[in-house]
């Protein structure tokens, strides 16, 4: 006797399905999708009756109020219970445009053209943006811009710490940078930046990105962020300057002699002061004095000669 397999949300087994949308994201739909449908059905039901009760009767006015607010209340519904496809489906909104678009353009040449037609069509399509440097590397600048916005998905499903609903910072919108790209994302309740800023180095890896900053998008609201992928240093590279082709090539040379480079600190327009130290001991040919008992009287801090400037 087989053992049964566990089910997934969906339906499906566990060994034949993918799970798309996480369980704990699952739950949390529905009953926010109650929830809404209740205050909605509610609120809707209840002013619809008191405007009506204006034109008719208060019982008729009551079922006219739940008329109104039963259809409302499973739109809400709808729209709440499928948030979690419709994120999913925002995610991948340029992948999804890009093949429809390409898919219905095949088929059109395909249809009022040749084959031949088609194929040149296609090979001028394609080529002549690869061909020129500069529409190439535009182009490879929105394709990172496209990859970077599904790796951050995946680092935050990895190891962001999601709120207790399991709702993920929502990634909002990328562009190319000099140096790489620009995400901003709006974080969800539960979230906040410091959440982050301690897994940048992760995310760098995640990304192929050499460093990853992050930064407040609006002053107004700590939710809204803004991620700077760094993938290359402008600032070391090689920049052409128009002055080079303003030299004349034929322009004769001035030999100079070498600089010596100073080795002490030299000021000859600066006058030096002459200090001159005060003599030490007795002067000689002169016999000390002494006081009218004969004792000697007392040694005194400086003499006549010297100048109590020299020692300030």
């Amino acid at each position: 006797m087989s053992k049964p397999t566990a089910r997934r949300p969906f339906g499906g087994r566990s060994n034949q399905t993918v799970t798309v949308i996480e369980a704990r994201v699952h739950r949390s739909s529905a009953r926010n999708a109650r929830l809404a449908f209740i205050l909605t059905a509610v609120i809707v039901g209840l002013l619809a009756a008191v405007v009506a009760a204006s034109y008719m009767h208060p019982i008729l006015a009551l079922f006219v109020g739940v008329l109104v607010g039963l259809p409302l209340g499973g739109i809400v519904w709808v729209l709440v219970r499928i948030w979690p496809v419709l994120r999913l489906l925002w995610w991948w909104t340029p992948e999804i445009s890009a093949v429809t678009l390409g898919g219905y353009c095949w088929t059109q040449l395909a249809n009022h053209t040749s084959t031949v037609v088609m194929l040149l069509v296609v090979a001028l399509v394609v080529g002549v943006p690869a061909a020129i440097p500069a529409s190439r590397r535009r182009i490879v600048a929105w394709t990172w811009c496209l990859v970077v916005r599904h790796r951050l998905r995946v680092c935050f499903a990895q190891f962001i710490i999601a709120n207790q609903s399991g709702s993920l910072p929502l990634i909002l919108w990328a562009r190319p940078t000099p140096v790489g790209e620009r995400v901003w994302v709006y974080l969800r309740p539960g979230l906040s930046a410091k959440d982050l800023e301690s897994r940048l180095d992760k995310i760098a890896v995640a990304c192929h990105a050499s460093t990853v900053l992050i930064e407040r998008a609006s002053e107004r609201t700590a939710a809204y962020l803004r991620f700077d992928i760094k993938r290359r240093e402008v600032l070391t590279a090689d920049v052409g300057s128009p002055l080079v082709d303003v030299i004349d090539p034929n322009t004769p040379t001035v030999k100079q002699a070498p600089v010596t480079v100073p080795t002490a600190l030299d000021l000859p327009d600066v006058d030096a002061p002459v200090i001159t130290l005060p003599t030490q001991g007795k002067p000689a040919g002169k016999k000390p004095a002494t006081t009218a008992n004969g004792s000697k009287p007392a040694a005194s801090s400086s003499t006549a000669e010297d100048d109590v400037s020299d020692w300030i």
